[in-house]
C-alpha cells in the first residue's frame, strides 16, 4: 500500500482536475432553470471539502506540503471568481458623467434655427400645430416580442403514455443544452441519438427503480458528456455512457452504474455494482458495499478499445489509510456479473420485458 502522504497527494491532484474541469465547464451550462448556478455550489462544495481534507491530513502531512496544497486551492478559488465574474450578465445601460462640451453641444442643438422652415414642427415653428398638455402623445412602438420557453423535458417524461404499459420513455432533448433528468419512479427511458445535441453536461437525480440508458447519443457515433453527476439515486440502473471528463456518484444505493469516464469520483454510496471504464485510478469515499467490474464488451467501442489502459480495479478509498484492503469496495467476482446476453438482448433489446423485470435480471434488489 503508499505511503499515507503519496496517497494523499494522488488524491489531492485527482480533486483539483475534477474541480478545474468543473469551473472550465461552467460556460457550457444553461442558466436557465439554476442549473448554472447549482453547478457553481457545486465546485464550491468540492473547494470546502478539499480545503477540510487538507486540514484532516495536517497530522502527516509536512508543513510545507500544507501550504501548497492551501495555495492551490486559493488558485482554484480565484478561478472561481474570475469564471462567473465573466459569465454573470451585464447590464445593458450605463450612465456616464457628460462632460461640459457635451452639455453645451446638447443646449445648442435644442436652440431652433429660425431660418429653416422645417413643416413637422421640430424647430418650434408656427406653422405646426402645437400639442396642449390634454393631447396624449403618441409614439410608435415595436410589439412585444413572443417569448419562447426552454421545453420541460421532465414534465413529459413524468405524463402517463397510455400506448405504454411498461414506462418506456424516449425523450428526444433535441432542443436543450444539457440532460437532466430528476423525480422519476418505475421508468425506462432510453435517450436517441438526438440527445447527442444536448451533452455538455448531464445530471440525474431523485430517481428510484429506473432505468436510464444514455449510451447512444454518448458513445464513438455521438458526443460524450463533458461531465456527469448521478445523485440521490435507488433501486435502478444507470447506463451512463461516455464521460469526456469526470463522473461524480453521488448518495447511490443499490443500484447498477454502467460508465465509461476519465475520473469518477464516489460518495455516500452504498450496495453499488459499478461497470466501469476509467484512465484514472476510481475515488471513493464515505462508501460501502462498493464492487467494480470492467465495462461490458457491448458498451466497448472502438475509441475505448484503443483508449489508456482501464484503471477499473485500481480504486483509492481516501477513507480507508491503512495498508490493508479496504473493506468498503471489492471486486464483483465473475459468477455474479451480468451476462453479456442480458447486456445486449434484455437491457438494450427486449421490448417485452416490465422495468422491473429488466431490474431483477441485472441484480437490483426490489
Amino acid at each position: 500500500m503508499a505511503d499515507p502522504k503519496e496517497k494523499f497527494f494522488r488524491h489531492f491532484q485527482a480533486e483539483l482536475t475534477l474541480i478545474q474541469d468543473e469551473i472550465n465547464n461552467l460556460a457550457t451550462i444553461s442558466p436557465v432553470g439554476g442549473e448554472r448556478q447549482i453547478g457553481i455550489e457545486s465546485v464550491l462544495g468540492g473547494i470546502s471539502r478539499l480545503s477540510n481534507e487538507v486540514m484532516d491530513a495536517a497530522d502527516y502531512i509536512p508543513s510545507y506540503d500544507q501550504r501548497a496544497y492551501s495555495q492551490a486551492i486559493k488558485a482554484l478559488t480565484d478561478k472561481l471568481n474570475e469564471t462567473t465574474g465573466k459569465l454573470a450578465p451585464k447590464s445593458r445601460f450605463q450612465f456616464k458623467p457628460r462632460s461640459k462640451e457635451g452639455e453645451a453641444a446638447t443646449k445648442a442643438q435644442a436652440i431652433p434655427d429660425t431660418r429653416v422652415h422645417r413643416p413637422w414642427g421640430s424647430d418650434g415653428s408656427e406653422h405646426v400645430q402645437q400639442k396642449t398638455a390634454a393631447e396624449p402623445e403618441t409614439r410608435d412602438a415595436v410589439g412585444a416580442l413572443p417569448s419562447f420557453q426552454a421545453k420541460d423535458y421532465n414534465e413529459e417524461l413524468a405524463r402517463p403514455d397510455d400506448a405504454s404499459e411498461r414506462g418506456v420513455r424516449k425523450p428526444s432533448f433535441s432542443t436543450a443544452n444539457n440532460i437532466a433528468i430528476s423525480g422519476h419512479k418505475g421508468l425506462h427511458i432510453i435517450l436517441p441519438s438526438t440527445a447527442s445535441r444536448a451533452t455538455a453536461s448531464g445530471s440525474l437525480t431523485n430517481l428510484d427503480r429506473c432505468i436510464v440508458d444514455m449510451a447512444v447519443p454518448t458513445s464513438s457515433a455521438g458526443v460524450p458528456f463533458a461531465g456527469l453527476a448521478l445523485k440521490s439515486i435507488k433501486r435502478s440502473l444507470v447506463i451512463a455512457g461516455h464521460v469526456a471528463g469526470p463522473a461524480h456518484i453521488t448518495g447511490i444505493e443499490d443500484s447498477v452504474v454502467v460508465v465509461a469516464a476519465r475520473q469518477v469520483r464516489m460518495h455516500d454510496c452504498k450496495n453499488v455494482h459499478v461497470y466501469l471504464h476509467c484512465t484514472s485510478h476510481p475515488i471513493i469515499e464515505d462508501c460501502s458495499g462498493v464492487e467494480f467490474a470492467p465495462l461490458p464488451t457491448h458498451y466497448v467501442d472502438d475509441k475505448l478499445a484503443t483508449a489508456t489502459p482501464n484503471q477499473w480495479d485500481q480504486v483509492d478509498d481516501f477513507k480507508w489509510l491503512k495498508d490493508t484492503q479496504s473493506p468498503n469496495w471489492n471486486i464483483l467476482p465473475e459468477e455474479r456479473r451480468v451476462s453479456q446476453d442480458v447486456w445486449k438482448d434484455t437491457v438494450c433489446g427486449s421490448a417485452s420485458l416490465k422495468t422491473d423485470d429488466i431490474l431483477g435480471q441485472v441484480g437490483v434488489p426490489l
